[in-house]
């Protein structure tokens, strides 16, 4: 499998879901700005969409949308590892949680905030309206429970990483301290900590 990835975005998630099934996998960093690969190369010819994350499988076939490709990555891991099996309510609850955290979360605020294209009164409504209450919402859930589901999952991983543009965005995570507590203990794991150590200094370099 081929991941293509862009530091410290969405795709982290894909990233952690790899180290933490235990799949072997080759990276490939993408510029999103001038939608290129590493080697010059252009990543439209790969995903015409320039979105990341992308996953290349093994068959040459290229998947596309985080959530697809983290359900993916959790289908080749041992079965339970990062979701629940196909066809039970678990599993309708792990997407429930992918589709949340993608259109309610990732979209609904922080893509409007990072956006240069955005109008400045709806980066406000989105960081002092909008995810105040997204986040009141995710800290009820997550009050008396380690994570979204039972278990760690690749939601998870999706949550996590959109956690991590918390401060870049001036919103002081600690406000929240139910999530801030959440965003401890699943960076703390070992497989998730590296992904973050490998794409920090990435996008340090």
């Amino acid at each position: 499998m081929d991941l293509f990835f862009a530091p410290m975005s969405c795709s982290l998630a894909s990233r952690i879901a790899l180290y933490e099934a235990g799949l072997e996998a080759n990276f490939h960093q993408v510029t999103l700005m001038t939608k290129k690969l590493a080697d010059g190369r252009d990543y439209l010819a790969i995903n015409p969409k320039g979105q990341v994350p992308a996953l290349r499988l093994d068959d040459g076939e290229i998947l596309t949308e985080g959530p697809a490709v983290l359900q993916y990555i959790a289908d080749q891991a041992p079965a339970g590892i990062l979701a629940p099996a196909t066809g039970t309510s678990a599993r309708y609850k792990l997407q429930q949680w992918l589709n949340y955290i993608s259109t309610e979360v990732h979209k609904a605020l922080f893509a409007t905030m990072f956006n240069p294209a955005s109008p400045p009164e709806a980066k406000v409504f989105a960081r002092d309206v909008l995810l105040p209450q997204r986040y009141a919402f995710l800290s009820a859930h997550l009050e008396d429970r380690k994570f979204l589901l039972d278990e760690f999952s690749v939601a998870d991983a999706y949550l996590v990483a959109t956690l991590n543009w918390a401060k870049p965005a001036g919103v002081d995570l600690a406000k929240w301290p139910t999530l801030a507590a959440y965003h401890q203990r699943v960076t703390a794991r070992p497989a998730v900590a590296k992904a973050m150590s490998e794409e920090l200094s990435l996008r340090a370099a």
